[in-house]
């Protein structure tokens, strides 16, 4: 019979599966993406046939919303393969010829960083939009915009630093063991 302490470790161990069902919403929304893009790029190559001419810059600005489709899609598949793989259970997937490469190195330390340079690139598609755009959005809106994508670079800075400080922590505390 097991212990109760067994049972209990066994049990906290196997709560990591309630996350299972967050990752299959998290695809869901990644198919709701998918349909956006599909949506958005169904209106920009009806309205480059229809009658009314789409200027340089509308084009633009509908071509960086589909990037910026794709780029949180890319987000999304970052933290539902990166956060299975991490969190809940190991992915099967040696050998497969599809495997991404950085999924054989993912921790969440590698997580956090390969997010945070992907929010930042998200948004710096939004600040070229609004940048872009400016002429129909106040100054105060593009201040906001510059000031949160600075803090989102300052953000990632300062968890690469931590990233890199705790792994050399890590591997000078493994040199003094061996």
């Amino acid at each position: 019979m097991r212990s109760p302490v067994k049972f209990l470790e066994s049990f906290i161990f196997s709560s990591r599966w309630i996350q299972a069902p967050l990752y299959i919403g998290l695809i869901v929304a990644q198919l709701v993406y998918c349909w956006l893009f599909m949506v958005e790029l169904s209106h920009l190559v009806h309205n480059a046939f229809d009658t009314a001419h789409l200027s340089e810059t509308e084009v633009m600005l509908v071509v960086l919303g589909l990037i910026d489709v794709v780029m949180i899609a890319n987000l999304l598949v970052m933290v539902i393969v990166g956060g299975y793989e991490t969190f809940v259970s190991r992915l099967d997937l040696e050998n497969h010829p599809d495997q991404p490469e950085w999924l054989s190195h993912v921790n969440a330390g590698v997580l956090k960083i390969k997010l945070s340079t992907a929010i930042i690139g998200i948004s710096s598609i939004h600040l070229l939009k609004s940048f872009i755009n400016a002429a129909n959005l106040s100054q105060h809106t593009l201040m906001w915009q510059v000031l949160i994508h600075v803090v989102f670079l300052f953000s990632a800075l300062i968890m690469a630093i931590v990233d890199k400080t705790m792994t050399q922590t890590l591997a000078l505390q493994h040199q003094k063991h061996h």
